[in-house]
């Protein structure tokens, strides 16, 4: 079988099968009253670059939409759960498919550093 040719994607962003995946997941394109949302495509592209580059919303590449729309998506998104509900879903079809093992696929906390002064509180009495 002869696979059509993938539009190239620039490193980091979402392939076509990465989208496929997670497009129906996502709230509808245009909701049922206001106007319509900007494509959710370059807007989670826009999250997804300034998550890997530790980079302020503003300076945001323009390609990826407004700043303030990409940062506005990503934290309602946020307050309603979304991203909780995608892990959750990707999980449950990784784990549907058999391609998931609970037994070495975990996240860990003990590998996330915090910051210097979160280290503890001061000592008293």
């Amino acid at each position: 079988m002869i696979l059509p040719p993938q539009k190239p994607t620039r490193r980091g962003e979402l392939s076509e099968r990465q989208w496929n995946r997670i497009q129906p997941l996502l709230p509808p394109q245009t909701p049922h009253t206001g106007r319509s949302s900007n494509d959710h495509r370059p807007v989670i592209n826009g999250i997804l670059w300034v998550l890997r580059t530790g980079a302020p919303w503003r300076d945001l590449p323009s390609r990826y939409g407004a700043w303030s729309t990409v940062s506005g998506r990503f934290y309602h998104w946020q307050k309603i759960g979304l991203w909780q509900q995608l892990l959750a879903t990707l999980q449950q079809q990784a784990d549907a498919n058999g391609k998931l093992n609970w037994d070495i696929h975990c996240v860990d906390g003990s590998v996330i550093r915090a910051h210097q002064h979160a280290a503890g509180a001061t000592r008293g009495i």
